[in-house]
């Protein structure tokens, strides 16, 4: 394998590479959505759960309603500050993984840029032995033309 195949092979990882680190990063925002859909159900049954107890309490509730009310309302916030963390946690993870995507995209530039390169170099110097050769073609053929020329004269 030639060193141009196998900086052609870097690449190739380089690219799957940030292939795999766009795809945890898909997989991250899946999850986040899924989690700020938790959080929007939770939030609309505190505010139907608010609701109807202010229905409820308008008619009058005695004390142990009350304090069931209460308590089965601190469960939902304490669920609702759960979910705010849970949403957090996701929301790092993001830019974790944004902060993947974005070293792998630089690397596989860089190396991408590295191989056009040394490409480049290859070809130049294909090109120079093509004219090299086709220069030492050319006085081949001028000579023996001279050489023919004066061997006609004598």
């Amino acid at each position: 394998m030639t060193a141009i195949q196998t900086l052609h092979k870097v690449v190739d990882i380089a690219e799957k590479r940030r292939d795999e680190a766009l795809g945890v990063l898909a997989q991250m925002q899946r999850e986040l959505r899924v989690a700020q859909d938790q959080m929007d159900q939770l939030q609309a049954y505190a505010q139907e759960a608010e609701a109807r107890w202010a229905a409820r309490s308008a008619v009058g509730v005695d004390t142990a309603l009350l304090m069931h009310h209460r308590q089965f309302m601190h469960k939902i916030h304490h669920a609702l500050e759960f979910q705010n963390g849970v949403l957090g946690d996701r929301q790092r993870h993001i830019d974790n993984a944004q902060e993947q995507v974005h070293a792998a995209e630089r690397d596989l530039a860089g190396l991408r840029k590295f191989a056009e390169r040394k490409q480049q170099a290859i070809d130049h110097k294909a090109q120079r032995q093509d004219q090299k050769y086709t220069d030492e073609m050319a006085l081949s053929i001028h000579l023996r033309h001279q050489l023919a020329q004066a061997q006609a004269r004598n």
